[in-house]
């Protein structure tokens, strides 16, 4: 199975959040019941958390591997921007 790298996940959760957004517009001009357009509406905001989940993960990696290189060295602390970060997604979620 072939694996993807972090930046093309997201693209591909990102295109099919984009096709179900579509979808949910196309059932609200068709006028199809609340309960199906809600359902939908639902399952748009899973998957836009698991990509800010997916982003989470892979910025924490980048974080982490900033810390390493920057051992000693004099600069912005990746930790506390990692952290800044964290608290505007979680006031989203």
């Amino acid at each position: 199975m072939h694996s993807q790298s972090p930046k093309e996940e997201v693209l591909t959760r990102l295109r099919r959040i984009e096709g179900q957004v579509r979808g949910v517009q196309k059932m609200v001009e068709e006028g199809a019941a609340c309960s199906e357009i809600l359902t939908q509406v639902a399952a748009v905001t899973s998957a836009v958390k698991k990509v800010g989940l997916v982003m989470v993960q892979g910025y924490l990696e980048e974080c982490m591997e900033k810390t390493r290189k920057l051992k000693g060295k004099k600069s912005g602390d990746p930790m506390k921007e990692f952290q800044k970060a964290i608290s505007r997604y979680i006031d989203w979620a």
